[in-house]
């Protein structure tokens, strides 16, 4: 066996121990900050259903603390739900690279991993003010707020019927393919930073519809965060991505058709 080849396994397995670690390091964040929150995490709404306190100030908290609480639990959850759909194609960049020194590219694969959550953390930037300014609306119009269980199922249901649509197909090709771009890519630091938010985009875009679920349906409860971590994860990675997709899309259609039914009273 080469050095060559005893090299790169060794800096294969550094890199997937040390994804590993910072995987596990992000999910127990997760998990220890959802059981955290207090016991009332959830406020009773009109229409039988409870409004997220991911929305609102903790007592005696100010709303940019509040919000920098949400931003930075909402970049952990992101990077314990992301990170198994992304390790892969890391490491495809690093094979990509492969005629830098090894710290030279670490440095590079580094910088590629902070454009992609950077990305994630303007999704997250945006979704707090668009999600508080909804919890007060709905907290001063009953009516409004009565409404909400037939909406959820509603994005639950389109969500669900993205997954069918071809602009689907493509991000989720664009995704499962992108490193194969990086071919092209000159080695330095602009450029790893540009392509990892190049894939942040293709991701968020892919992830658009699961994303919604997540929001909609318990972006503070850990099995809506682990089924949609698997969705995200066995459609990037799974050898037929596509199908994969379709099924979810299912899945998702059914539990939208599901939410509207009982919403509606009929179940």
């Amino acid at each position: 066996m080469s050095q060559c080849t005893v090299s790169g396994r060794t800096s294969q397995r550094a890199f997937f121990g040390v994804t590993a670690l910072v995987f596990a390091i992000s999910a127990a964040a997760t998990i220890a900050w959802c059981a955290s929150m207090p016991a009332m995490s959830e406020m009773p709404m009109p229409g039988g259903w409870s409004m997220s306190m991911a929305w609102m100030r903790m007592p005696g908290q100010t709303w940019p603390r509040a919000a920098a609480s949400f931003l930075g639990m909402w970049v952990v959850m992101m990077v314990a739900m992301m990170l198994p759909s992304l390790a892969p194609m890391l490491w495809r960049y690093h094979q990509a690279i492969d005629g830098s020194g090894e710290t030279h590219r670490a440095r590079l694969m580094a910088l590629v991993g902070l454009g992609y959550f950077f990305v994630w953390t303007v999704f997250g930037t945006a979704a707090f003010p668009l999600g508080v300014v909804l919890a007060a609306i709905e907290m001063r119009l009953p009516a409004l707020a009565r409404a909400v269980p037939m909406a959820a199922g509603v994005v639950v249901l389109i969500a669900g019927a993205t997954q069918f649509t071809v602009w689907k197909a493509r991000r989720l090709a664009c995704c499962r393919e992108a490193p194969e771009c990086c071919r092209a890519l000159p080695v330095d630091a602009g450029a790893a930073w540009r392509f990892g938010l190049k894939l942040g985009l293709h991701c968020g875009y892919c992830c658009a519809g699961l994303t919604a679920i997540l929001l909609v349906i318990g972006v503070m409860d850990v099995r809506v965060m682990a089924v949609v971590t698997a969705a995200i994860t066995v459609e990037r990675l799974a050898p037929a991505g596509e199908r994969v997709a379709r099924a979810i899309g299912i899945a998702a259609v059914g539990l939208g058709l599901f939410l509207i039914v009982r919403a509606a009273g009929l179940v």
